[in-house]
């Protein structure tokens, strides 16, 4: 998640037989239902549409350069709103939803419309309100940070035991300056391993100047995955998501993922507010390096529904992606993450039976 505002303060409150004998279950489904192959999106948000501040909040998609900030002309927080509210710094621009109902219905039309889903986190009754609306495109995940009243680990416990969340994450310790191997984090890394539920865990980009407005302890060096490594040593068990992909640090996220097989990364936001030049870039290293098989879409949206299409396309039109490949970010990846049955065709999934067995 990239957050422009104080999020953190107020998330925690709240005759052709021979031909049909070659296609895979997902192709023969989505030319049965006249839909798009299935997109598993792992870094979805439901969150209230005030969560970047009163709308309307633009945002880029992608951005087209990231200007300088005179300190004098209004500080950090004038730099955050120069890049909410100047159309200057976009080559796309997306608008934020006017209303809880209106963001809640307009990612869904999304999710129906590119057959996804989502892996979605943020404020639980927000979750809980966007799943029972669409049930069968939801995975329910929690927004965590350290020191939330609201998820404790008994409350947690609880969730993992009933299936009430599939993924522990978003975690957005990077915003208070603690990583996933911080001793804080230990117990609940614990009960995650315990229950066997993945973790998805933000290590990469946030807004920019952002330790200047609302989160002073964020730090550039957190955007190493080399803060997950120790966690994953001690937890071995542990699947672990690096949401968007450690971006700029691409040196320490390759040795991680090399040293660690279990981790995977999702390409939350970068795939949408980064010149698209530096997102290929980033994602075709990332590729040549022989990790294709540990990419996994994801969107981040969190206020602003459009950011799921510019995402999508940006993977559909990336020139050094083979269509296997794409498959592969766009839904196999993520279903070998989830655990998924490797036989789960694309109809079983949209349905959200995701723990059956063949």
């Amino acid at each position: 998640m990239i957050r422009f505002r104080t999020l953190l303060r107020h998330v925690s409150l709240y005759g052709l037989t021979s031909l049909a004998c070659l296609l895979t279950p997902e192709m023969a489904w989505a030319q049965s239902s006249h839909q798009r192959l299935p997109i598993i999106d792992m870094h979805l948000h439901a969150f209230p549409f005030t969560a970047q501040g009163p709308p309307p909040v633009t945002i880029g998609a992608p951005y087209r350069d990231w200007s300088a900030q005179d300190p004098k002309q209004g500080g950090g927080l004038g730099y955050a709103n120069q890049l909410l509210k100047s159309s200057s710094m976009c080559a796309n621009c997306l608008t934020s939803a006017p209303s809880d109902d209106a963001l809640r219905d307009q990612t869904i039309a999304l999710l129906n419309k590119y057959n996804i889903i989502g892996v979605t986190s943020g404020p639980m009754a927000y979750v809980r309100r966007w799943q029972q609306q669409a049930p069968d495109r939801i995975i329910p995940g929690v927004l965590f940070t350290m020191g939330d009243p609201m998820l404790t680990l008994d409350s947690l416990r609880q969730y993992f035991q009933t299936g009430a969340v599939k993924v522990f994450g978003e975690l957005c310790l990077q915003y208070q300056g603690i990583t996933l191997s911080d001793s804080v984090v230990e117990p609940y890394l614990k009960l995650a391993e315990e229950f066997d539920v993945p973790v998805s865990v933000h290590i990469g980009t946030g807004p920019p100047g952002v330790a200047y407005f609302g989160n002073p302890k964020y730090r550039a060096r957190l955007h190493s995955a080399f803060t997950a490594e120790e966690a994953m040593i001690r937890h071995p068990k542990l699947r672990v998501a690096i949401a968007h992909a450690g971006w700029p640090l691409g040196d320490d996220l390759l040795a991680t993922l090399y040293t660690h097989p279990q981790a995977y990364v999702n390409l939350g936001v970068i795939c949408y507010i980064l010149p698209r030049a530096e997102f290929y870039a980033y994602l075709k290293r990332i590729m040549d390096a022989g990790f294709g098989k540990r990419v996994m879409f994801g969107s981040d949206q969190m206020v602003w529904p459009g950011a799921i299409a510019v995402g999508i396309q940006a993977i559909e039109q990336a020139p050094f992606l083979s269509a296997a490949q794409k498959r592969d970010i766009f839904y196999n990846n993520a279903a070998r993450f989830l655990r998924l049955d490797a036989a789960l065709d694309g109809r079983k999934a949209v349905r959200g039976d995701h723990a059956s067995k063949k």
